[in-house]
């Protein structure tokens, strides 16, 4: 596999990272052959870091230094909120035009922490998909701004509202991802990273890298909301 690369400096690169592709080796995940961090670094033919994670299923952007010293300078932008990071997102229901969700996640250890994520709807949709005692099924295409970095935080925050991201598992709606994947054989998490913003911790210049949607999130995309959406507003 060749990962496309979305941004290259001396000290940072960028990669639009495929559904499915784990960042790194992972005792949870022990079926999985192929990692972003090998690949990179065999594609690149140098050490790579990864200065933040993305879930296995979500696509998109995913950031890697090129040293340890930017590695650290990157970790300590992302811990002190000096990385905006917006994701698009495919969810059921119809969604609030805007929504603040304000929703502490609980650690794996309990510890209780803060956690709060901007929603936008971008567009929504009513498809002659029959389910459960509906005749029709309504869906919602949403921009979602996380000011925390909270594990699995929009997946949670969108179950919590009740407008779960389609194929997620197993924060989600299981009879809405077997329909999917058994309507349309998608078995995806309908989640993509788009952009990360920040300021280089050397040079300050401002730096925003985006990602194309990857086929799937594009092909779902495009047969829930319509051709002209797909290809004129992102």
């Amino acid at each position: 596999m060749s990962l496309s690369l979305l941004y290259q400096s001396s000290d940072l690169v960028a990669i639009n990272k495929p559904h499915g592709l784990l960042v790194h080796r992972s005792p949870i995940a022990s079926d999985a052959g192929e990692f972003a961090v090998q690949l990179l670094r065999d594609q690149l033919g140098q050490r790579v870091y990864p200065v933040h994670r993305l879930d296995r299923k979500t696509g998109g952007v995913l950031l890697f230094a090129l040293s340890e010293a930017m590695n650290a300078a990157m970790q300590m932008l992302f811990a002190e909120g000096g990385v905006q990071k917006t994701y698009l997102a495919i969810v059921r229901g119809y969604t609030d035009d805007q929504q603040e969700i304000d929703y502490p996640l609980r650690r794996e250890d309990g510890v209780l922490q803060e956690a709060f994520t901007v929603l936008k709807t971008l567009q929504r949709t009513e498809v002659d998909l029959p389910f459960g005692k509906h005749a029709t099924s309504r869906y919602s295409l949403v921009e979602l701004t996380p000011t925390t970095g909270r594990m699995h935080q929009l997946r949670k925050h969108m179950a919590h509202i009740l407008h779960p991201i389609i194929g997620d598992r197993p924060h989600g709606c299981n009879k809405q991802n077997r329909l999917f994947k058994e309507r349309f054989a998608m078995d995806t998490m309908l989640l993509h990273a788009q952009t990360l913003r920040f300021r280089h911790p050397q040079t300050q210049e401002a730096v925003m890298i985006s990602a194309p949607l990857q086929p799937e999130f594009s092909r779902m995309l495009t047969l829930l909301f319509g051709q002209q959406l797909a290809g004129d507003r992102l």
